[in-house]
């Protein structure tokens, strides 16, 4: 099973080089996304694993390089390495098609049983993502989600709004009391942003967003 490995840091670069031979991966280690472009093309491997920022501008050179793999290599699994939780480079990676990709930080690389289970999910088309960064895509999406904020009974009861009800139905439907059903409507209005100048309005706008989410 060959493996390329493309990382700047040179002690990083051995000290993966070594981990992966001892566990029976025939390595090939190069240091920049040049490089390892034109390694992948010339002999293609069944996985890289590759830092994401590197040389010459150390920015997004070796995510940009994973994702040119990605496209034109679909077979080749892809385990990305970074410092930190990068939310964009994550997005972008895992857009589309999850099989064979992961997105690790390197603080993950210490634990050696965990990067090289991580490393032969990927090969074998699973997916392997840092816990740090599936925290970080969930809070993303909650951010994105106008409704994310809402609990469980506040979605309720904007769906009983959708439906037209009014705060006297709403009540009577979820057997709640008439003040319980104002608290959740104020909450929801303030977790939508929607504050108390434009009260005329706020119960469409609510339901408006109810409707498009």
């Amino acid at each position: 099973m060959r493996v390329v490995i493309a990382e700047d840091s040179v002690l990083l670069r051995e000290g993966l080089v070594q981990l992966l031979e001892k566990a029976d991966y025939d390595v090939t280690a190069v240091p920049d996304a040049d490089a390892l472009l034109r390694t992948v093309d010339t002999d293609p491997p069944e996985a890289v694993v590759v830092d994401v920022r590197m040389p010459p501008t150390h920015t997004d050179e070796g995510l940009r390089a994973a994702l040119v793999i990605r496209r034109s290599r679909p077979d080749v699994a892809v385990l990305v390495l970074s410092q930190y939780v990068e939310e964009r480079y994550a997005v972008d990676l895992i857009a589309g098609d999850t099989r064979g990709v992961g997105y690790l930080l390197k603080d993950r690389v210490a634990d050696v049983e965990e990067f090289l289970a991580a490393l032969a999910r990927v090969i074998d088309g699973g997916t392997a993502l840092d816990p740090e960064v599936v925290a970080q895509l969930l809070v993303r999406s909650r951010r994105t989600d106008p409704l994310g904020m809402l609990s469980a009974r506040e979605r309720e009861v904007l769906g009983l709004m959708a439906e037209g009800r009014s705060n006297s139905g709403i009540a009577d439907v979820l057997v709640v009391s008439h003040g319980a059903v104002e608290k959740h409507i104020s909450s929801i209005f303030g977790k939508l942003g929607l504050p108390p100048d434009e009260q005329d309005h706020r119960r469409v706008l609510a339901v408006l967003r109810y409707v498009r989410s």
